[in-house]
């Protein structure tokens, strides 16, 4: 039993040093780092018609940080074919359409007691909320 475990072992570690790579360390390939050089920095040639920005001015290239958050969260899109076609048709809304909802002249659907319930629930920041599932 003993040399069935020491024939493994041998073999297993053939295995794991065959996976080192073959050779010396000397025979390796590996840049020459006395070969490297510094390179000279880049030299901008002066333009007398800039002027240097005020401290704490934004970059005029990249305007404010409110800016380029409203252009990360919705970028400039144009609209498709069908959507310009809906938008068209649709039309426009009048704009005190929000005061003559709540109107008693004016026809809504009633959607049952589901709505006035939740019509009818009172204000609040929601730590009172509870969900109820029927059934």
């Amino acid at each position: 039993m003993r040399n069935v475990t020491r024939i493994t072992l041998a073999i297993g570690a053939t295995a794991m040093l065959s996976a080192c790579g073959g050779g010396l360390i000397s025979s390796r390939e590996r840049p020459d780092e006395f070969a490297v050089q510094r390179q000279a920095p880049l030299v901008i040639p002066p333009d007398f018609e800039l002027v240097p920005p005020a401290p704490g001015a934004p970059r005029p290239a990249e305007g404010t940080a409110s800016q380029q958050a409203l252009e990360a969260l919705f970028p400039p899109q144009t609209r498709s074919a069908v959507e310009t076609s809906a938008l068209d048709r649709a039309g426009t809304a009048e704009t005190s359409i929000r005061s003559t909802v709540g109107d008693p002249n004016t026809y809504t659907v009633d959607k049952g007691t589901t709505t006035r319930a939740i019509i009818a629930a009172p204000e609040g920041d929601g730590q009172a909320a509870r969900s109820v599932i029927p059934g």
